[in-house]
């Protein structure tokens, strides 16, 4: 892919952009939120401004929970096939399923429409990991917003459950995983760039299962109701970290790999 700098875009205008792509994310998902997307220039962005465009729709995707299909573009994009497909997607546990771009009658996963097919063909999915990354890390940063405001609003024993440690350690530890998983997702492509967006995309699937976890807590009872929306984001989490190879399982393969080669590539230059 082909991609200028970010230094291009003036914080006016990547203000007026996110604001628009949230917009239309807050009023529409799965098919109306692909044709809202494309009217937004979701393909010229992707080809153009990819460094800018990919964080920037994914990060929102996780943070309003929409849904779109725009992830069959990227991988459409780096095997430089025809737009409009469905290409096979890896999925935890040896499995392989597609995006469906249209709606699904079927039972979705986590509500995505995603389906098991029978088998796929391995391709470089770096861009795409990093993509589905910057989702995982958009849904915790909405589940940690969600923890934080219950636990300002939250009184016992006379004052917000936000003054008490034990609260503060869990939204402070979430937050710690969710600025580590960003600053991996940052890092450059380089010559070590799939073996970087493996442990990007592990991070990002580690640090929303961490969010899942200690915001459950903060929310206590309110969270397992179906009223609250954080269990539609800890459903969306735990779908997208088998996404393309989990946490655990890439955290795994990396490991193998490094074993093997005997040597460990510098992924940043402090």
């Amino acid at each position: 892919m082909t991609s200028q700098s970010d230094s291009q875009f003036d914080p006016e205008s990547l203000e007026l952009l996110e604001d628009s792509l949230r917009k239309a994310m807050l009023s529409a998902s799965g098919a109306e939120l692909d044709a809202a997307l494309a009217e937004l220039g979701w393909a010229e962005m992707l080809s153009d401004i990819p460094d800018v465009a990919i964080p920037l729709v994914f990060r929102l995707l996780g943070e309003t929970g929409s849904h779109a299909s725009i992830l069959n573009d990227i991988l459409l994009e780096t095997i430089g096939a025809l737009p409009g497909g469905t290409p096979p997607m890896p999925y935890a546990g040896g499995y392989w399923v597609i995006w469906e771009r249209h709606a699904n009658a079927e039972p979705t996963m986590g509500g995505l429409p995603l389906r098991k097919v029978p088998d796929g063909e391995l391709m470089r999915m770096g861009e795409a990991r990093r993509a589905v990354g910057w989702w995982l890390v958009g849904t915790a940063r909405a589940m940690l917003a969600l923890a934080r405001r219950h636990a300002l609003d939250r009184v016992q024993f006379g004052r917000p459950i936000a003054q008490f440690q034990a609260i503060r350690h869990r939204l402070a530890e979430t937050l710690v995983a969710i600025e580590g998983a960003e600053a991996a997702l940052r890092l450059p492509g380089t010559e070590s760039g799939d073996l970087t967006a493996m442990l990007a995309k592990a991070a990002a699937g580690k640090a929303a299962l961490t969010a899942a976890k200690h915001c459950q807590q903060v929310l206590g009872g309110i969270g397992f109701t179906a009223e609250h929306e954080l269990h539609l984001h800890i459903k969306r989490a735990l779908v997208l970290d088998g996404l393309l190879g989990s946490s655990r399982e890439l955290t795994k393969k990396v490991g193998a790999g490094l074993r093997a080669r005997g040597t460990v590539p510098r992924l940043a230059h402090l």
